[in-house]
C-alpha cells in the first residue's frame, strides 16, 4: 500500500545506507517555477521591518541558519517565491538559511547523525506533530525558553497555546500560530454543478456545511461502477476524526493522557464505518486500488479529496492541472453534535536542535515569522504573493483566513505522532481501520491497554 507522506511511517528509525551527503545545502535543480521579489516589494518589507518596534536588535554577525528537513524555506521549483518572513529576515538582520535537504522518512536518522557529527543543524519543523514529546524525552531538541520570550509583543498572543506543550517544565517547540489549512475538503466546483448538488462553499456560508451535509451529497454522487467516487486520499480519516475536538492523545497537567475511550471518539469511528460499508470510500476499494488518484477530482470523476492546503502553495498550473481550474475547498464538515466547530487545525512550529551553531539567529527568523503575522502592511504583502505566484482568487484568500480563523478560535493539536516511534505507529494505523471495514469495538480492545501502557513509559519521563 502506498502511502503519502504524511502518513508513512515517519518515526521509524531504521539503519539506513544514506550518508550525511544525502542531506545537503543543494538547492533545487529545477528552476521553470524560480521566482524572486520584485525590488520594489523588498523596499516596502523592509522599510515595515526596519520601522517596527516589534522587531529589536541589529543585523547579525552570524545571519547563517542551518535548516533540515524535506522542504525547502527558499524559493524552489514550485513556483514558491520567497516568503514574506524569510525576506523580513533577509532585510531586518541580514539572514541566510542554508538548507540541508533529507527525505521526509529520513529526518530523524539523518538528524541524529549530524547531532553526532557536530555539524550543527539549527532548526527542525515541528509542525508535524511527531517531534513533541518524543524529541524532548530523547534529548534531540533543546529548550527555546533562552532565545524566545513568549510575554514579549510577539509572542503573547501564542502564548497560551504554546504554554499547551510543556516539558519537564521547558517549552520545546517554538509555535508560531495555530494553523487552519492542515486538512480541507478539495472539491471541483463543475462536478458539483453538473450532478446537481449545492456548492458546499454556499453550505458553509450559512453554516450548513456538517458530516450530514457532506454525507448527504456523498449518497447523491457517488456510483463507483460509473466512475463516479467518494472520497479519496490519506488524509481523510483524521481529517473527520479531529473535527470532534477530542484528540487521540493529549497533555493534561505536564502528562499524556490516552482519549480512545471518549464517546466522541466512538462516534466518530463508527462514522466512517458507516461510510466504508456504504461504499463511500473510494481509496482502498476494489474499484479504485490503494493509489490516491487526486487527478480525477479534475476529471470530474471524484467528489472528495482532502488534502492540506499546501496542494495550493505552488504555480497555478501545477494545482490546476490536477484539480482542475475549476478547484476549490471548505473546511472539514462541522460535527453536528460538537459544542464548536473543530477543524484539523495545525501548529507552525519549530524546534531548536541540540547542539546547534545559532540559535540566536533562529530566534530572530522565528521573531520575523511572528512579525509577518502582526504587522498588518506586511501581512497584506503575503496575501497578494497568493494571488500574483499561485494565481489564487480573493475568494479562495477569503476561505483560507476562514479556515485560520476556525482554528485559532478552538485550537485542538493533536500530538498522538509525537508520543514514540511505536505508540505513533500504532495509533496511525489503527485509527484508519473503522475506515477499512474493522468495527471499532474490535480497534479498541486491541490497542486501548497498548497505548496506556506506551503513555506510562513516557510520562515516567517527566522528572
Amino acid at each position: 500500500m502506498k502511502k503519502a507522506r504524511y502518513f508513512i511511517s515517519a518515526l521509524l528509525l531504521t539503519s539506513i545506507s544514506m550518508s550525511l551527503l544525502a542531506c545537503s545545502s543543494k538547492k533545487d535543480d529545477s528552476s521553470k517555477y524560480s521566482k524572486e521579489l520584485d525590488s520594489s516589494v523588498r523596499d516596502e518589507i523592509r522599510q515595515n521591518a526596519v520601522g517596527s518596534e516589534l522587531l529589536t536588535g541589529d543585523k547579525l554577525e552570524n545571519g547563517v541558519i542551518k535548516w533540515l528537513s524535506d522542504w525547502d524555506i527558499n524559493p524552489d521549483g514550485t513556483g514558491k517565491n520567497v516568503p514574506i518572513d524569510l525576506a523580513v529576515f533577509q532585510e531586518r538582520y541580514g539572514g541566510e538559511i542554508k538548507y540541508y535537504r533529507c527525505k521526509y522518512e529520513e529526518r530523524y536518522d539523518m538528524l541524529s547523525k549530524y547531532i553526532a557529527s557536530g555539524e550543527g543543524i539549527d532548526f527542525f519543523y515541528g509542525g508535524n506533530l511527531d517531534a513533541f514529546p518524543k524529541g524532548a524525552v530523547k534529548d534531540m531538541f533543546a529548550p527555546v525558553d533562552d532565545y524566545i520570550d513568549f510575554d514579549s509583543p510577539l509572542w503573547e498572543d501564542v502564548k497560551d497555546i504554546n504554554d499547551q506543550f510543556v516539558w519537564n517544565g521547558k517549552h520545546y517547540m517554538a509555535g508560531i500560530q495555530a494553523t487552519g489549512d492542515k486538512t480541507a475538503v478539495v472539491y471541483n466546483r463543475k462536478t458539483v454543478a453538473e450532478a446537481g448538488l449545492e456548492d458546499p462553499a454556499d453550505l458553509y456560508a450559512r453554516g450548513e456545511w456538517d458530516w450530514n451535509a457532506f454525507e448527504n451529497m456523498l449518497e447523491k454522487y457517488v456510483d463507483n461502477g460509473s466512475q463516479k467516487f467518494g472520497i479519496d486520499g490519506w488524509w481523510f480519516e483524521y481529517g473527520l476524526m479531529n473535527t470532534i475536538g477530542v484528540p487521540p492523545v493529549s497533555i493534561e497537567d505536564g502528562k499524556l493522557v490516552s482519549n480512545l475511550s471518549d464517546p466522541s471518539m466512538e462516534r466518530v469511528q463508527n462514522w466512517l464505518y458507516e461510510l466504508y460499508q456504504k461504499g463511500y470510500i473510494a481509496i482502498g476499494s476494489e474499484d479504485l486500488g490503494w493509489e490516491s488518484k487526486p487527478a480525477y477530482i479534475g476529471e470530474g470523476k471524484e467528489l472528495f479529496y482532502p488534502v492540506g492546503l499546501y496542494e495550493f502553495y505552488k504555480e497555478k498550473s501545477q494545482w490546476s492541472t490536477t484539480f482542475g481550474a475549476d478547484a476549490f475547498f471548505v473546511p472539514m464538515p462541522k460535527d453536528p453534535e460538537a459544542d464548536e466547530y473543530y477543524i484539523p487545525t495545525g501548529f507552525e512550529s519549530y524546534m531548536f536542535v541540540k547542539g546547534g551553531s545559532n540559535p540566536q539567529g533562529v530566534a530572530k527568523y522565528l521573531d520575523c515569522k511572528r512579525f509577518t503575522h502582526l504587522d498588518e502592511d506586511t501581512k497584506a504583502v503575503a496575501d497578494k504573493q497568493f494571488i500574483d505566484d499561485y494565481g489564487w482568487t480573493q475568494e479562495m484568500i477569503d476561505m483560507k483566513n476562514s479556515m485560520q480563523e476556525l482554528a485559532e478560535a478552538n485550537p485542538v493539536i493533536d500530538i498522538s505522532n509525537g508520543v514514540s516511534e511505536d505508540c505513533g505507529e500504532l495509533l496511525d494505523n489503527s485509527l484508519r481501520l473503522t475506515a477499512r471495514g474493522t468495527p471499532w469495538n474490535e480497534t479498541y480492545e486491541a490497542i486501548y491497554a497498548t497505548v496506556d501502557k506506551y503513555l506510562e513509559n513516557i510520562n515516567s519521563e517527566v522528572k
